[in-house]
C-alpha cells in the first residue's frame, strides 16, 4: 500500500471517532462508526497482498460490523419514531436500548456475541490487529457511555460472560492472535460491568487497556511470534525480549505492583461499595482464568528449551527494531510503572 493511501485509510479512521466523540445524534453516530468500518477494511487487504486469509478476514469483520450497524439504525430509528428525539442521551424504551446494547456489543466483541473476533484477528498482521482491540473499540464504547441505561441487567451479563468466556476461550489456543483477542475480550467485560457505577473507572480502564494491549501487540510483532511455540526460543536467545514479554503479560493479568493490578483492584472495590458481592467476587475468580493463559504463556518462555528442529524465523534472521522501539519502550515502561500515577488519572477521569 502506498503511503498517500495509507494515511488517508488511517485519517478516516481517526475522522469517524473524532465524528462520534463530537456529536449526540444517532444518526451521525452512525455514520462515524460507518467510515470506521468502511476505512479498516482496506488495510487489512491491502497489508497482506490480498492474502486468502486477510480477505477472509476482511469479509467476516464487514459483515459482522454490518449487522451491529443495522440493529443500531433500526433501534435508533425506531427510538426517533416513538420518542421524536435523536439525541443519544435521550432515554428511550427498554427493547430499544436492549437492542442498542447488543448492537454495540457485537461490534466491540463482547461475549456472547465475540465469535468474530478470535477469527479476524487470526487473519491480520498484529499492527492491524492492534487497530481493531484499540482503537476501533472507542467509539463504540463512547456511545453506550453517553446512553441512559434501561437495561442495566444486560450490561452486567455481558460483561460477566466476557470476563469468563474470555478466560476460558483462550486457555486451548497456541496462537498468540487469538490469545490476545480473548483478552480483548476479557478486558472489555471489566469495562462493562463497572460502566454504569463509574463512567470515570471505564474510561481509566480503556487507558489502562490500550497501553498494555499495545505493548503487548507490539512486541509480538518485533519478536515475529505467531505462536507458543515461536516465543520458546528467546529466553536463551534474547534475555531482554522475555524480561519485556514477561512485565507485560503480568501486568495484562493483574498481578501486583504492574499497571494491570490497581484497574482490576479499583472495580472490584467499586462493585463492593455497591453491595454487589456475588458480581464482584465472580470477577474476581474469573480473573484467575486469564491470569492462567498469560502464566502459561510465560513459563513456556521461562522454563521451556525450544525443539532441536524448528520451523520458526530464528532471532538472528529476525528484522530490526529500528521502526517499533519508541512506541514499544514507552508502552512497555506505562504497563509496568504506571501504578502510582493511577490516582492522578482517577482524578483526571473524573473530571
Amino acid at each position: 500500500m502506498s503511503p498517500a493511501l495509507c494515511s488517508i485509510f488511517l485519517f478516516s479512521l481517526g475522522l469517524g471517532t473524532m465524528i462520534v466523540f463530537t456529536n449526540s445524534h444517532w444518526f451521525l453516530a452512525w455514520i462515524g462508526l460507518e467510515i470506521n468500518t468502511l476505512a479498516i477494511i482496506p488495510i487489512m487487504v491491502q497489508l497482506h497482498q490480498h492474502h486468502p486469509r486477510a480477505v477472509e478476514a476482511a469479509n467476516k469483520y464487514f459483515f459482522t460490523q454490518i449487522a451491529g450497524a443495522a440493529m443500531l439504525l433500526i433501534a435508533a430509528t425506531v427510538n426517533a419514531w416513538n420518542t421524536g428525539q435523536w439525541a443519544i442521551s435521550q432515554p428511550c424504551s427498554q427493547s430499544m436500548a436492549s437492542l442498542t446494547v447488543l448492537a454495540l456489543g457485537l461490534k466491540l466483541g463482547l461475549a456472547p456475541l465475540h465469535l468474530w473476533m478470535p477469527e479476524v484477528l487470526q487473519g491480520v498482521s498484529f499492527k492491524t490487529g492492534l487497530i481493531i482491540s484499540t482503537w476501533q473499540k472507542i467509539a463504540p464504547l463512547i456511545l453506550i457511555l453517553q446512553m441512559e441505561f434501561n437495561a442495566p441487567h444486560l450490561l452486567i451479563i455481558m460483561g460477566v460472560l466476557s470476563i469468563i468466556i474470555g478466560g476460558l476461550g483462550a486457555l486451548n489456543h497456541n496462537h498468540l492472535r487469538k490469545i490476545l483477542a480473548y483478552s480483548s475480550t476479557a478486558h472489555l467485560g471489566w469495562m462493562i460491568i463497572v460502566m454504569q457505577f463509574s463512567k470515570s473507572l471505564t474510561l481509566l480502564a480503556l487507558v489502562t487497556y490500550i497501553i498494555m494491549t499495545s505493548g503487548a501487540f507490539l512486541l509480538f510483532d518485533s519478536m515475529k511470534a505467531k505462536s507458543i511455540n515461536t516465543i520458546m526460543m528467546y529466553l536463551p536467545t534474547n534475555p531482554s525480549f522475555f524480561i519485556v514479554t514477561f512485565a507485560i503479560l503480568m501486568s495484562l493479568s493483574g498481578f501486583p505492583p504492574l499497571t494491570g493490578f490497581i484497574t482490576k483492584w479499583i472495580i472490584l472495590d467499586e462493585l463492593i461499595k455497591q453491595q454487589l458481592l456475588a458480581l464482584a467476587m465472580v470477577a474476581a475468580l474469573s480473573a484467575l482464568l486469564s491470569a492462567f493463559f498469560y502464566f502459561r504463556l510465560a513459563y513456556v518462555m521461562a522454563l521451556t528449551l525450544p525443539p532441536n528442529t524448528t520451523y520458526t524465523q530464528t532471532s538472528w534472521r529476525a528484522t530490526s527494531l529500528s521502526n517499533l522501539a519508541m512506541p514499544l519502550a514507552v508502552t512497555t515502561s506505562l504497563t509496568m510503572t504506571l501504578l502510582p500515577l493511577m490516582p492522578a488519572l482517577a482524578a483526571l477521569m473524573s473530571i
